[in-house]
């Protein structure tokens, strides 16, 4: 194994563990802050060691409630400036800021990017007066704030990254599979055909001078006739076998447990929260009976939808969110995909133009462009009656 994959795979497994384990991370930073704070708990036991307690929970619901978490934090700071306590709370607030950028929406972060520098400046200049370098002190509390809300953003774009190459890669691998097993079923029907046309020819030609030797050699008092019709009745059990053998191959395919359908309209509850988990709000509502619908359209449905927030991921910008309306009526099927983004595709690429295919399919209708506010993607399919 290179070097490269000993990393990738190394992080992979770290990220599992974090997933299964989070309070142990959670730890490893608790641990640093605590002994920074040792000079101050030796100095003042009783208040510092009050003061870290109060700061440590917000560590370890962070991740679930990042703008919360820094919301606790910050007044725990303010409260702790206005009564002199010395701890690392600075240090927890910008852990908490970094976890804002990195999880929670964009307008959280800009309010607790305001609130970061308004708790500097009033530190600086109101709480604990500094004298001396006053504008420096300043500037680099500014500068290490803008590092955590860097870091924290980075993340996130890291983040959002590997969930649409994970999204991807276990779609061409769900894609190759079914391509494979489809060329098996083809093979498999090939071959059905082939056995039918030639064995089967033949074994009735053998059948048919077999029947008509018999009745030729029953004319005749012959003793042959016997195993004549013999030979007959084994060629018509054979035939028998023959059509349920092919018929078990012709079927097989279909019957095959893992040529399961693709997604379908009930897999977008699974892909929502992952582009959620992107940055990108969507809300999501549904009319018509859509569980009625044939698979075939679920799943046009299904990568039509995922196509359209992927690129308004990709090109909404910050702040964004996205409705999907999925409506049923009479026989047709309409999908809207609409975004309050700034911006939209910058050509029509590979994505608007597999919609265009799909929607093809089933004799739809692919509306794609800037609406009042945003980008709009208007779909319509019919079901095949």
């Amino acid at each position: 194994m290179s070097t490269q994959g000993w990393l990738v795979d190394r992080q992979a497994r770290l990220r599992a563990f974090d997933r299964r384990r989070p309070w142990v991370m959670d730890t490893l930073v608790a641990v640093p802050i605590v002994l920074f704070s040792i000079p101050n708990l030796i100095e003042d036991p009783l208040s510092a060691t009050i003061a870290t307690l109060v700061l440590l929970p917000p560590l370890y619901w962070r991740r679930r409630y990042p703008f919360p978490a820094f919301l606790v934090t910050a007044t725990i700071d303010l409260i702790l400036g206005l009564l002199d306590v010395g701890v690392g709370a600075g240090v927890i607030l910008l852990v908490m800021l970094f976890g804002v950028a990195s999880r929670g929406s964009w307008r959280a972060l800009v309010w607790a990017t305001g609130i970061t520098l308004a708790l500097l400046v009033a530190e600086i200049y109101l709480i604990n007066p500094v004298t001396e370098n006053r504008v420096t002190t300043l500037l680099l509390a500014i500068g290490a704030s803008g590092t955590a809300v860097a870091s924290g953003v980075a993340v996130r774009t890291r983040r959002a990254y590997l969930i649409a190459l994970e999204d991807r890669a276990a779609r061409l691998e769900v894609e190759r599979d079914q391509r494979a097993r489809l060329a098996v079923a083809e093979e498999r029907a090939r071959v059905a055909r082939e056995m039918h046309d030639i064995v089967g020819h033949h074994v009735s030609v053998i059948v048919g001078l077999a029947d008509g030797g018999a009745t030729l050699a029953t004319a005749r008092a012959e003793q042959s006739a016997e195993p004549l019709q013999l030979i007959g009745d084994t060629g018509r059990q054979a035939l028998s076998e023959l059509r349920r053998v092919l018929g078990v191959l012709r079927e097989g395919g279909d019957a095959d447990p893992q040529l399961s359908p693709q997604p379908g309209i009930d897999d977008l509850d699974r892909l929502l929260p992952s582009v959620r988990a992107a940055g990108l709000s969507v809300t999501y509502s549904t009319s018509g009976e859509l569980h009625t619908l044939g698979r075939g359209v679920q799943l046009a449905v299904y990568r039509i939808v995922q196509e359209a927030l992927t690129n308004t991921l990709k090109h909404a910008g910050p702040s964004a969110s996205a409705t999907v309306t999925l409506a049923a009526c009479d026989g047709e099927v309409r999908i809207q995909v609409r975004d309050n983004g700034r911006g939209g595709p910058a050509a029509p690429g590979h994505g608007l133009h597999g919609m265009r295919e799909r929607a093809a399919m089933y004799g739809g209708v692919v509306t794609a462009g800037p609406a009042e506010r945003g980008w709009l993607v208007d779909v319509v399919l019919k079901e095949p009656s």
